[in-house]
């Protein structure tokens, strides 16, 4: 059955775990862990969520993180291709006149979940199903789903959302503390890989090169661009 000693319980709560998760009258509150599962695909975490609707857990405040390409409802950015993350800037900066209405009613499905939770008709979901909600409400999945990381007790992501540290830093994802869970984890050696790997085109290597070479023609900063401009050269 539900264990009793932390907060994933469904059941009552004792005095202990009570006093434990109130806040004291200090300000300090008892730390509670979250649980950060990875996984190494979007379609393991839809098998994961389905098998965790079917637990007792199901009612346990939970988010899923994953990219634009995934929760964007935007009908202009979803539908762009592979420049999502920077139209959704540009969108978010106000650039050009213009803004994202569905990031502004972030609020409506955040509030949806808080609500429900507090009715105790909380159960796990998939990534569809908050997007299908996003787009119910006119609110943004995206956002949302890292605004429902506060309160959550699982969050679930790819692997690279907990071992590239850009990917953490942006996604404000700290693990200090908490209890990490790799699904599949001998997968995590190619994961890691990419992580810290960049690729380039043959044309962004000879366009570097053409500064390189204007840089060092002109003698400015030779000692730093010497080196490069060698590497360029092997490489194209």
């Amino acid at each position: 059955g539900p264990c009793t000693e932390c907060s994933c319980s469904s059941g009552k709560e004792t005095d202990k775990d009570a006093s434990n998760t109130k806040k004291k009258e200090n300000g300090d509150r008892s730390f509670i862990p979250k649980i950060f599962f990875g996984t190494r695909t979007h379609k393991q975490i839809s098998q994961i969520t389905r098998e965790l609707k079917r637990t007792a857990y199901s009612s346990v405040p939970m988010t899923i993180l994953s990219s634009r390409d995934y929760t964007c409802i935007h009908p202009v950015v979803s539908g762009s291709g592979s420049n999502r993350n920077e139209m959704c800037v540009e969108l978010l900066e106000g650039k050009h006149g213009k803004s994202c209405l569905y990031y502004h009613g972030v609020h409506k499905l955040s509030e949806h979940h808080a609500l429900q939770s507090a009715h105790r008709m909380y159960q796990a979901w998939d990534i569809e199903d908050l997007v299908s909600l996003g787009k119910k409400l006119r609110a943004c999945a995206y956002f949302a789903a890292r605004e429902l990381m506060v309160g959550a007790d699982i969050v679930f992501c790819p692997y690279n959302y907990l071992l590239d540290p850009q990917i953490r830093e942006s996604m404000e994802i700290n693990l200090k503390g908490q209890v990490v869970i790799l699904d599949e984890a001998h997968n995590i050696e190619d994961c890691a890989r990419e992580s810290v790997s960049y690729g380039v085109t043959e044309s962004q290597l000879r366009a570097a090169r053409e500064e390189l070479d204007f840089m060092v023609n002109n003698n400015i900063r030779q000692k730093d661009h010497k080196p490069l401009q060698a590497v360029c050269c092997s490489l194209t």
